[in-house]
């Protein structure tokens, strides 16, 4: 029977040192007690399912540095860090799949001699594999279907400001790209309430499929996370119109109006498209650079690049969907904060996204609540700053939103805590674990 596939580095600490027999105890002359010879053998067996399924050695180095296996660690099995060692136990470790050629125990596969589309090829990312050396082309990340998916935020968007339009909202708020016709408050209320709900189950149906779906399991991060990216994204919309109003000394309630960024909004939720379409391309270029790198620092060094690169591009496809949803909606004139505060906003639900599906769920909820509550605070400092004797409260927030708009306080918000992110995920997504084919360690066993 394979020992359990979560192993601590202790376990395998004393493993190396000889706890068994083999080690310290022999050197210092006392009797050794019953165990193996060859301390790797044991980790074999401890990994036996990680190794036989893995398909290259790095995928195996990603397993162990998951479980707290490090350099040091690997040296008390006389071997000078984890890749090494990772690639002794993919030698001698057969493959699972019995459609392979047989390989005897203890003999060593050659990468080339692994069947492409084997056990893990495609397990992380099942719509965008990886070929093997010599293999077919590169699947689909999912087809038509998928697609459709991704495009349905943006549409559903694009159908809901249509009909809003076309019932005649308020003076100023209505594009002037679409017609309008008379209708009661209580029908655009309501018309925009069922928009909301439908964009909102489009975007969910859109990350739960492609590159987009989160596919580590077992943490409340993800719906925690999902409670704040709902509230960034609605401030995105709103927030302007509210801090406005409270800057003003309203809002005058229930006769105010909210006022929405129509553009915005249609903006962001095209991006899921593109989102969706830089993810892939990260997790396709990451996994080549698993396959063909022969060290964790150099497989670091290559992915670091690819990060920053995908994030660039991604900060590119929605900049220009910004743009072009103000020049369609008629508000192309709009100053510089209103472009930068989705902009960053979006580069924010990117990189959480892109941590989540990666493995890092905890990070990503922590991005996106410091945003919220950034933007929380602003809003109670206007508030507070009206009681008696706390006006200084509210002077920070003031002079911000009179040198650069209301939309200065979600730039700034955003834009910091997607700048942490980055950071983080310089570090957290240039790990191999983060690359592996399969979760490698129980559900929500925290990652180095």
């Amino acid at each position: 029977m394979n020992a359990p596939e979560g192993g601590s580095a202790r376990a395998l600490k004393d493993t190396a040192e000889g706890r068994d027999g083999t080690g310290a105890e022999r050197a210092a002359g006392r009797p050794a007690r019953r165990g193996s010879a060859d301390p790797v053998r044991a980790l074999m067996h401890r990994h036996h399912a990680l190794c036989a399924h893995a398909v290259d050695a790095l995928e195996i180095a990603a397993g162990l540095e998951a479980h707290g296996v490090t350099d040091r660690t690997a040296a008390r099995f006389r071997h000078r860090d984890v890749f090494s060692l990772a690639e002794e136990l993919y030698a001698r470790v057969p493959r699972a799949d019995q459609g392979a050629a047989a390989e005897a125990p203890g003999c060593g596969g050659a990468a080339g001699d692994r069947p492409a589309g084997g056990p893990g090829a495609g397990d992380e990312y099942p719509e965008a594999g990886v070929p093997e050396a010599g293999g077919g082309p590169v699947r689909g990340w999912g087809g038509r279907c998928a697609a459709v998916l991704q495009l349905l935020p943006g549409a559903v968007t694009a159908a809901t400001v249509a009909a809003l339009a076309a019932l005649a909202s308020p003076p100023g708020a209505a594009p002037r790209a679409f017609p309008a016709a008379p209708a009661t408050p209580a029908v655009r209320t309501a018309v925009g309430a069922a928009g909301v709900v439908l964009v909102v189950l489009a975007v969910r149906l859109a990350v739960r499929s492609g590159p987009l779906r989160v596919r580590h399991r077992g943490t409340g991060a993800a719906r925690t996370a999902a409670l704040w990216a709902c509230w960034t994204a609605g401030y995105a919309v709103y927030g302007d119109w509210l801090l406005g109003q409270l800057l003003a000394g309203g809002p005058d309630l229930p006769s105010a109006t909210p006022r929405a960024d129509v553009a915005a909004a249609l903006a962001l939720s095209l991006a899921v498209l593109p989102a969706a379409g830089c993810a892939r391309w990260f997790a396709l270029r990451g996994r080549r650079a698993l396959a063909t790198s022969r060290g964790l620092e150099e497989f670091a060094a290559r992915v670091r690049p690819l990060l920053l690169g995908a994030t660039l591009l991604f900060l590119g496809a929605l900049t220009a969907l910004l743009l072009g949803a103000r020049a369609v909606l008629g508000s192309h004139g709009a100053p510089a904060p209103a472009v930068v505060a989705p902009a960053a906003l979006g580069v924010l639900l990117f990189l959480a996204r892109l941590l989540a599906v990666h493995g890092f769920p905890e990070a990503a909820a922590t991005g996106l609540a410091c945003a919220a509550a950034l933007e929380a605070l602003a809003a109670a400092l206007v508030l507070s700053a009206r009681l008696p004797g706390l006006t200084p409260l509210g002077l920070p927030v003031e002079t911000l939103t009179t040198a650069a708009g209301p939309a200065a306080v979600p730039a700034v918000a955003a834009g910091v805590a997607a700048l942490g992110l980055l950071g983080y995920g310089l570090r957290a997504l240039t790990g191999a674990c983060a690359h592996a084919s399969a979760p490698t360690g129980p559900a929500g066993t925290p990652r180095p």
